[in-house]
Protein backbone atom coordinates (compact mmCIF):
# COMPACT_ATOMS: atom_id res chain seq x y z
CA UNK A 1 0.00 0.00 0.00
CA UNK A 2 1.28 3.61 -0.91
CA UNK A 3 1.50 5.67 2.09
CA UNK A 4 2.04 9.79 1.79
CA UNK A 5 3.50 11.39 4.54
CA UNK A 6 2.62 15.24 5.72
CA UNK A 7 4.69 17.36 7.23
CA UNK A 8 3.77 21.21 7.57
CA UNK A 9 5.51 23.94 8.83
CA UNK A 10 4.48 28.10 9.28
CA UNK A 11 7.66 29.90 9.94
CA UNK A 12 11.56 30.69 8.45
CA UNK A 13 12.28 30.05 12.62
CA UNK A 14 11.54 26.50 12.37
CA UNK A 15 13.34 25.88 8.67
CA UNK A 16 15.77 23.75 9.93
CA UNK A 17 14.38 21.11 11.75
CA UNK A 18 11.17 21.14 9.01
CA UNK A 19 14.25 20.06 6.66
CA UNK A 20 15.49 17.15 9.37
CA UNK A 21 11.20 15.87 9.12
CA UNK A 22 11.76 16.30 5.99
CA UNK A 23 14.45 14.42 5.14
CA UNK A 24 13.58 11.67 7.22
CA UNK A 25 10.72 10.72 5.81
CA UNK A 26 12.84 11.02 2.09
CA UNK A 27 15.22 8.58 3.72
CA UNK A 28 12.39 6.12 4.94
CA UNK A 29 13.10 1.95 3.97
CA UNK A 30 9.20 1.86 2.76
CA UNK A 31 8.42 2.07 -0.62
CA UNK A 32 6.10 2.85 -2.01
CA UNK A 33 5.22 6.62 -0.21
CA UNK A 34 5.20 9.97 -0.95
CA UNK A 35 5.87 13.11 0.83
CA UNK A 36 3.38 16.16 1.26
CA UNK A 37 4.88 19.41 2.58
CA UNK A 38 1.95 22.25 3.35
CA UNK A 39 3.29 25.90 3.92
CA UNK A 40 1.01 27.26 5.77
CA UNK A 41 0.51 31.10 4.44
CA UNK A 42 4.21 31.88 4.62
CA UNK A 43 5.92 32.55 0.96
CA UNK A 44 9.46 33.12 1.99
CA UNK A 45 9.18 29.29 3.40
CA UNK A 46 6.92 28.05 0.45
CA UNK A 47 9.19 29.75 -1.79
CA UNK A 48 12.64 27.95 0.12
CA UNK A 49 10.80 24.98 0.10
CA UNK A 50 9.95 25.04 -3.40
CA UNK A 51 13.79 25.65 -4.08
CA UNK A 52 14.86 22.63 -1.99
CA UNK A 53 12.52 19.89 -2.62
CA UNK A 54 10.43 21.21 -5.88
CA UNK A 55 12.61 18.60 -8.33
CA UNK A 56 12.19 16.00 -5.72
CA UNK A 57 10.58 12.99 -7.24
CA UNK A 58 7.46 11.98 -5.41
CA UNK A 59 7.34 15.02 -3.36
CA UNK A 60 4.26 17.68 -3.11
CA UNK A 61 4.36 21.03 -2.37
CA UNK A 62 1.09 23.71 -1.31
CA UNK A 63 0.38 26.92 0.24
CA UNK A 64 -2.31 27.93 2.16
CA UNK A 65 -1.90 31.18 0.80
CA UNK A 66 -2.80 32.67 4.47
CA UNK A 67 -1.98 31.21 8.19
CA UNK A 68 -5.12 28.43 8.89
CA UNK A 69 -3.15 26.46 11.05
CA UNK A 70 -2.12 22.97 11.90
CA UNK A 71 -5.32 21.27 11.68
CA UNK A 72 -6.04 22.82 8.60
CA UNK A 73 -2.86 22.18 7.35
CA UNK A 74 -2.76 18.19 8.28
CA UNK A 75 -6.05 17.97 6.56
CA UNK A 76 -5.09 19.96 2.96
CA UNK A 77 -2.05 17.85 3.51
CA UNK A 78 -4.42 14.41 3.39
CA UNK A 79 -6.47 15.93 0.61
CA UNK A 80 -3.38 16.37 -1.57
CA UNK A 81 -2.27 13.11 -0.41
CA UNK A 82 -2.48 9.99 -3.38
CA UNK A 83 -1.62 7.19 -0.47
CA UNK A 84 -4.09 4.66 0.65
CA UNK A 85 -2.34 5.42 4.42
CA UNK A 86 -1.40 9.07 5.50
CA UNK A 87 0.83 9.34 8.07
CA UNK A 88 1.76 13.02 10.18
CA UNK A 89 4.98 14.06 11.75
CA UNK A 90 5.62 17.56 12.84
CA UNK A 91 8.08 19.73 11.72
CA UNK A 92 10.03 19.00 14.85
CA UNK A 93 10.08 15.44 14.67
CA UNK A 94 12.66 12.85 13.32
CA UNK A 95 11.52 9.32 11.98
CA UNK A 96 13.65 6.68 12.00
CA UNK A 97 14.54 4.79 9.10
CA UNK A 98 12.08 2.27 9.65
CA UNK A 99 9.16 3.95 10.98
CA UNK A 100 6.47 3.99 7.93
CA UNK A 101 7.52 0.04 7.45
CA UNK A 102 6.26 -0.66 10.95
CA UNK A 103 3.20 1.53 10.73
CA UNK A 104 2.27 -0.62 7.89
CA UNK A 105 2.97 -3.69 8.82
CA UNK A 106 0.19 -3.30 11.82
CA UNK A 107 -2.55 -2.29 8.76
CA UNK A 108 -1.23 -5.31 6.95
CA UNK A 109 -1.62 -7.74 9.68
CA UNK A 110 -4.67 -6.36 11.27
CA UNK A 111 -7.92 -4.49 10.15
CA UNK A 112 -6.67 -1.28 11.77
CA UNK A 113 -8.20 2.10 10.77
CA UNK A 114 -5.55 3.78 12.52
CA UNK A 115 -2.17 3.15 14.00
CA UNK A 116 0.38 5.45 15.77
CA UNK A 117 3.81 4.99 17.50
CA UNK A 118 6.30 5.77 20.05
CA UNK A 119 7.40 9.28 20.02
CA UNK A 120 10.30 10.34 22.48
CA UNK A 121 12.63 13.11 23.52
CA UNK A 122 15.08 14.91 21.79
CA UNK A 123 16.53 17.53 24.51
CA UNK A 124 17.64 20.47 22.96
CA UNK A 125 20.06 20.93 25.55
CA UNK A 126 20.26 19.30 28.78
CA UNK A 127 16.65 17.30 30.28
CA UNK A 128 16.03 19.06 33.19
CA UNK A 129 16.10 17.77 37.01
CA UNK A 130 12.67 18.71 37.61
CA UNK A 131 11.35 17.45 34.44
CA UNK A 132 8.86 14.02 35.67
CA UNK A 133 8.94 11.60 32.95
CA UNK A 134 5.25 11.28 33.76
CA UNK A 135 4.13 14.68 31.94
CA UNK A 136 5.89 13.34 29.27
CA UNK A 137 2.84 13.93 27.39
CA UNK A 138 3.23 17.85 27.89
CA UNK A 139 5.82 18.13 25.27
CA UNK A 140 3.97 15.65 23.09
CA UNK A 141 6.34 12.38 23.84
CA UNK A 142 5.12 9.18 25.12
CA UNK A 143 4.82 8.68 28.76
CA UNK A 144 5.50 5.88 31.00
CA UNK A 145 2.73 2.78 30.49
CA UNK A 146 0.97 5.05 27.92
CA UNK A 147 -0.22 1.64 26.20
CA UNK A 148 0.50 -1.88 25.94
CA UNK A 149 2.56 -2.38 22.26
CA UNK A 150 -0.70 -3.24 19.79
CA UNK A 151 -2.90 -1.78 22.16
CA UNK A 152 -6.28 -0.02 20.91
CA UNK A 153 -6.33 3.42 22.07
CA UNK A 154 -8.35 6.39 21.41
CA UNK A 155 -5.28 8.28 19.86
CA UNK A 156 -1.53 8.93 20.15
CA UNK A 157 0.88 12.12 19.81
CA UNK A 158 0.44 14.36 16.56
CA UNK A 159 3.96 13.52 15.52
CA UNK A 160 3.65 9.95 15.07
CA UNK A 161 -0.15 8.65 13.83
CA UNK A 162 -1.38 7.56 10.85
CA UNK A 163 -4.70 6.95 9.50
CA UNK A 164 -6.34 4.95 6.87
CA UNK A 165 -6.71 7.94 4.70
CA UNK A 166 -10.18 7.39 3.20
CA UNK A 167 -11.72 6.95 6.63
CA UNK A 168 -9.94 10.23 7.68
CA UNK A 169 -11.30 12.55 5.13
CA UNK A 170 -14.68 10.58 5.62
CA UNK A 171 -15.35 11.64 9.67
CA UNK A 172 -14.16 15.73 8.55
CA UNK A 173 -9.57 15.31 8.93
CA UNK A 174 -8.97 17.46 12.11
CA UNK A 175 -11.08 20.27 13.28
CA UNK A 176 -9.85 23.49 12.10
CA UNK A 177 -10.64 25.50 15.47
CA UNK A 178 -8.13 22.76 17.37
CA UNK A 179 -4.51 22.76 17.14
CA UNK A 180 -1.93 25.86 16.68
CA UNK A 181 -3.31 28.61 14.88
CA UNK A 182 -1.45 32.13 14.82
CA UNK A 183 -1.95 32.52 18.91
CA UNK A 184 -4.34 30.58 19.51
CA UNK A 185 -3.77 26.85 20.58
CA UNK A 186 -6.22 24.71 21.51
CA UNK A 187 -4.75 21.53 22.19
CA UNK A 188 -5.45 18.17 21.78
CA UNK A 189 -6.55 18.24 18.20
CA UNK A 190 -5.57 14.40 17.45
CA UNK A 191 -8.32 13.72 19.95
CA UNK A 192 -11.54 14.88 18.08
CA UNK A 193 -10.62 12.63 14.96
CA UNK A 194 -9.83 9.46 17.31
CA UNK A 195 -13.39 10.44 18.79
CA UNK A 196 -15.30 10.54 15.23
CA UNK A 197 -13.40 7.06 14.17
CA UNK A 198 -15.12 5.64 17.30
CA UNK A 199 -18.39 7.00 16.41
CA UNK A 200 -18.42 6.01 12.72
CA UNK A 201 -16.11 2.56 12.46
CA UNK A 202 -16.02 1.81 15.93
CA UNK A 203 -12.29 1.28 16.03
CA UNK A 204 -9.01 2.98 17.74
CA UNK A 205 -6.16 3.91 17.45
CA UNK A 206 -3.67 0.59 17.41
CA UNK A 207 -0.44 1.61 19.50
CA UNK A 208 3.12 -0.06 18.23
CA UNK A 209 5.82 0.74 20.04
CA UNK A 210 8.20 0.10 17.14
CA UNK A 211 7.45 2.93 14.58
CA UNK A 212 9.38 5.66 16.26
CA UNK A 213 9.74 9.09 15.90
CA UNK A 214 12.49 11.23 17.69
CA UNK A 215 10.27 15.06 18.99
CA UNK A 216 12.77 17.69 18.85
CA UNK A 217 12.46 19.88 22.44
CA UNK A 218 13.94 23.37 21.94
CA UNK A 219 15.21 24.23 25.48
CA UNK A 220 12.12 26.57 26.14
CA UNK A 221 9.76 23.17 26.86
CA UNK A 222 12.26 22.61 29.49
CA UNK A 223 11.50 26.12 31.27
CA UNK A 224 9.27 25.40 34.02
CA UNK A 225 7.01 28.64 33.82
CA UNK A 226 6.23 27.39 29.78
CA UNK A 227 5.71 23.84 31.60
CA UNK A 228 3.22 25.33 33.96
CA UNK A 229 1.61 27.52 31.29
CA UNK A 230 1.19 24.33 29.11
CA UNK A 231 -0.35 22.31 32.07
CA UNK A 232 -3.33 24.99 32.85
CA UNK A 233 -4.00 25.04 28.94
CA UNK A 234 -4.22 21.58 28.61
CA UNK A 235 -6.60 20.81 31.95
CA UNK A 236 -8.52 23.73 30.02
CA UNK A 237 -8.70 21.79 26.44
CA UNK A 238 -9.61 18.69 28.10
CA UNK A 239 -12.90 20.50 29.33
CA UNK A 240 -13.64 21.66 26.16
CA UNK A 241 -13.17 18.36 24.56
CA UNK A 242 -15.80 17.00 27.19
CA UNK A 243 -18.61 19.66 26.39
CA UNK A 244 -17.81 19.14 22.37
CA UNK A 245 -17.81 15.32 22.76
CA UNK A 246 -19.25 14.56 26.34
CA UNK A 247 -20.14 10.91 25.49
CA UNK A 248 -16.79 10.05 24.37
CA UNK A 249 -14.58 7.86 25.97
CA UNK A 250 -11.76 9.89 28.20
CA UNK A 251 -8.58 8.59 29.75
CA UNK A 252 -8.39 11.18 32.30
CA UNK A 253 -9.54 9.52 35.16
CA UNK A 254 -7.59 6.29 34.56
CA UNK A 255 -4.33 8.48 34.17
CA UNK A 256 -5.23 10.50 37.62
CA UNK A 257 -5.85 6.79 38.93
CA UNK A 258 -2.43 6.11 37.98
CA UNK A 259 -0.53 8.95 38.93
CA UNK A 260 -1.70 9.19 42.51
CA UNK A 261 -1.80 5.45 43.36
CA UNK A 262 1.19 4.33 41.31
CA UNK A 263 3.43 6.49 40.26
CA UNK A 264 3.00 9.36 43.11
CA UNK A 265 3.80 6.02 46.06
CA UNK A 266 6.73 4.74 43.77
CA UNK A 267 8.58 8.21 43.90
CA UNK A 268 7.86 8.50 47.82
CA UNK A 269 9.03 5.50 48.35
CA UNK A 270 12.51 6.20 46.19
CA UNK A 271 12.91 9.48 47.79
CA UNK A 272 12.68 7.64 50.97
CA UNK A 273 15.35 5.27 49.73
CA UNK A 274 17.68 7.09 48.23
CA UNK A 275 17.00 11.08 48.83
CA UNK A 276 18.10 13.46 46.05
CA UNK A 277 17.53 17.23 44.98
CA UNK A 278 16.22 15.80 41.47
CA UNK A 279 13.81 13.47 42.77
CA UNK A 280 12.68 15.86 45.84
CA UNK A 281 11.74 18.48 42.45
CA UNK A 282 10.31 15.98 40.46
CA UNK A 283 8.24 14.70 42.75
CA UNK A 284 7.28 19.07 43.52
CA UNK A 285 6.48 19.22 39.62
CA UNK A 286 4.33 16.20 39.45
CA UNK A 287 2.43 17.81 41.56
CA UNK A 288 2.57 21.38 40.50
CA UNK A 289 1.44 20.53 36.96
CA UNK A 290 -1.31 18.31 37.86
CA UNK A 291 -2.84 21.33 39.61
CA UNK A 292 -2.05 23.34 36.88
CA UNK A 293 -4.25 20.90 34.83
CA UNK A 294 -6.86 21.15 37.36
CA UNK A 295 -6.77 24.56 37.50
CA UNK A 296 -6.86 24.73 33.99
CA UNK A 297 -9.93 22.37 33.85
CA UNK A 298 -12.06 24.84 36.39
CA UNK A 299 -11.06 27.99 34.50
CA UNK A 300 -12.89 26.56 31.29
CA UNK A 301 -16.11 25.07 33.76
CA UNK A 302 -16.18 29.00 35.16
CA UNK A 303 -16.25 30.53 31.29
CA UNK A 304 -19.44 30.74 30.12
CA UNK A 305 -19.08 31.51 26.59
CA UNK A 306 -16.92 28.61 26.46
CA UNK A 307 -17.45 26.75 23.42
CA UNK A 308 -17.90 30.06 21.84
CA UNK A 309 -14.61 30.95 22.58
CA UNK A 310 -13.04 27.73 21.05
CA UNK A 311 -14.47 27.67 17.89
CA UNK A 312 -13.57 31.60 16.88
Amino acid sequence: MKVSVVVCTYTMDRYDVFTEAVESALAQTYDPIEVVLVIDGNPQVYERTVDDYGNRENVVISDNGENQGISYSRTRGAELASGEIVAFIDDDGVAEADWITNLVEVYEETDAIAVGGDVRPNWQGERPDFFPEEFYWLVGCVEPDFAEDGEEVRNTYGSNISYRREAFLEVGGYDPNTGRKGDKHLQAHEAPVGIRLLEEFGQGMVYTEDAVVHHTLFEYRGEFRWLLFRSFWQGYSKRVMDLLYPDAPDAKGDYLKWLLTDRMPRRVEGLIRSPSAAALTQLGAVGAFTVAVGLGYLYAMATPDLVEKANQ
